[in-house]
Parts: structure tokens; sequence; C-alpha cells
């Protein structure tokens, strides 16, 4: 039995234990076998020594959270149970610090803000290949294009290549107005909104007529090498095996690629496997590849977001 107690000053004890004891409970209920005992702004940890350091650890960065911030979020608790709970070790801690900036502009900063996102950022700096699984609202495409465009203003390449598949979700292109440009815009959609919170419109503009950024259907990849390049597949669980083999072989000379999907939502004809769910098997293993995988943890868009994506995984678990 081991026991440890944490102090914290300058800090309102609802800042930590969250409204109401609410994150208080939460690593409580993560570590069932320890006593956790709260008293102002003091807390102790009594159980066994692997679990108390643990409890110990994450209760330390929500003080440095604290510190920081002046606030922490239920979304970095779940980050740090998350991480102290899983049997890989991830180096990266939650809370916000320098080294989590991805890119950084004079209007606008982009941090990594769950520690997914964390391992995101250092395994594309590691490897030429990275593949990013993982549910809605996790920020995959939105660090995916803050690393290509951290890279394109460090010059370590110099053009960035925005992909995604035209596939409908119950929709279908026929139907929508305007001509093809017109149709497949709201596809590529999610890829300019990205960019524009990094760039200028000023800049985003110049940079997409001179081809230095250019956002395309999947379809309109092939026959290309691609050199000096970042390339971005997004929503890539819709893309079919070919033509995930197709954009992996457009990569040329000093290139890299990141692959963002969740396959949870395909959209294929139910007779077409998901190029993305095919890649996990085919590609596992060759070095210079590396997958991540986000899960509700990394959630930061609204709160109940992560409630809907329990509440449909529930429900699929009942089907099965």
């Amino acid at each position: 039995m081991t026991e440890k107690t944490i102090e914290f000053e300058r800090i309102e004890p609802v800042i930590i234990f969250g409204p109401h004891d609410s994150y208080l409970k939460k690593i409580r209920d993560a570590f069932a076998d320890t006593n956790l005992n709260a008293r102002g702004n003091k807390i102790t940890i009594s159980g066994d020594e692997p679990d108390v350091t643990a409890i110990e650890k994450i209760f330390r960065e929500l003080v440095a959270l604290a510190n920081q911030h002046g606030e922490v979020l239920e979304n970095d608790v779940n980050a740090l149970v998350s991480l102290a709970l899983s049997p890989v070790s991830h180096p990266a801690t939650p809370h916000a610090r320098d080294e989590d900036v991805i890119v950084e502009t004079k209007d606008y900063t982009v941090k990594a803000k769950t520690g997914g996102q964390r391992r995101m950022v250092t395994e594309a700096k590691k490897n030429d290949v990275l593949f990013a699984i993982g549910p809605a609202g996790t920020g995959k495409t939105y660090t995916a294009v803050a690393i290509a465009v951290a890279a394109w203003k460090s010059k370590s390449i110099k053009r960035i290549v925005l992909a995604r598949p035209a596939v409908e979700a119950g929709e279908s292109l026929g139907f929508l107005p305007g001509d093809l440009a017109q149709k497949i815009d709201p596809y590529l959609r999610p890829l300019y909104d990205a960019l524009q919170d990094m760039l200028t419109a000023e800049k985003l503009k110049f940079l997409t007529e001179r081809r230095v950024i250019e956002i395309v259907p999947l379809a309109y990849m092939r026959g290309r090498t691609l050199n000096n390049s970042f390339i971005i597949l997004d929503e890539a669980q819709n893309a079919s095996g070919k033509q995930m083999k197709m954009c992996l072989t457009r990569l040329g000379v000093n290139s890299k690629a990141i692959i963002t999907g969740d396959v949870t939502q395909v959209d294929l004809p139910k007779e077409m496997e998901s190029g993305l769910m095919n890649a996990q098997h085919i590609l596992k293993g060759i070095k210079g590849i590396s997958f991540v995988f986000l899960d509700k943890s990394d959630v930061v868009r609204h709160r109940l977001v992560k409630d809907i994506i329990n509440a449909y995984e529930h429900h699929e678990e009942s089907d099965r």
C-alpha cells in the first residue's frame, strides 16, 4: 500500500476537482481500487503503487494546466485518464505547452490539444506516411492540415496537395446544382475551412492560384508524381482499395503523406471494401509508415459529440 498527498496553492479546488467534483469522480471511477480523499486544496491518494503514481501524475498535470491557463476542461481530464490507462507509453501530456504549437502566424496559433493529436505530430515528423484513424470530432483533418502548413512554412516541402474522395453520404452529385467544380466544392469545403484558419484569405488565394496549395477530388490524382509535396487524403474510409494504392503511389522525392479517416463512417457500396480498412492490414509493419488511432478522449468538438459516439457504439454492439 502506497500513500501520497498533493497540495496546490492559489487555485480554486473546483478547477481541479470539477463542477460538483465531476473530475474527481471520473478519476475515482477509472481507478476503482484506489482511495482518493480530497479536502480543500489537498488530495490524498492511497492504493497500489502503480495506480497511485498514475493518479499523482494526472493531478500534477491538472495543476500545471490550471496554473498555465486558469482552467481545466473535461476533455483534458478524459485525455489524461485515457493516457494513464493506456498500455502504450505516451510521453506527451495533454496540457498545452510551447512544444504543442504546430503552426503559428501573426494572428493565429494552432496547438495539439489531445494525446492523439500530439502523437500525430510526433509520428509525422518521424515517418513519411502517417495514417490517422479515429471518430468524428477528434481533429484529424485540422491537425493534418496544420502539420502540412508548418512543413511548407519551414520550407521542407514546396507544395501541399489535399484530396478527398467525392463519395456521397446518401446524396447524389448528379442532383446538386451547378457545374462539376460547384458540385465538388462541398466535399472539399472542410479542407478550405481548415486552411482559412491558418492562412489569410489573400495568402490562401495567392497560393491556390499558383498551385502551391491544391485541393482536389481524389480521382484527379491519377497519373501524377508529386515531388517535394505534402499530400493529405481526407475521409479516406471512402476510398476504394485501388484508389488508396493510387494515392500512396503518387509520392515522389522528398514528399510526405497523411491519410485520415473514420472506419465507422464508410459511405461506399456494401460490396466495396474500404481502402482505409484494407491498408491497415496490407501496410502494417512497413518502416516509414505509421498508424495513429484516435479515440473518444481526443474529441474536441461540442461535448455532446462524445456522447453521440458512445450511443452509436452501444447501439452497434447491441445489434451485433
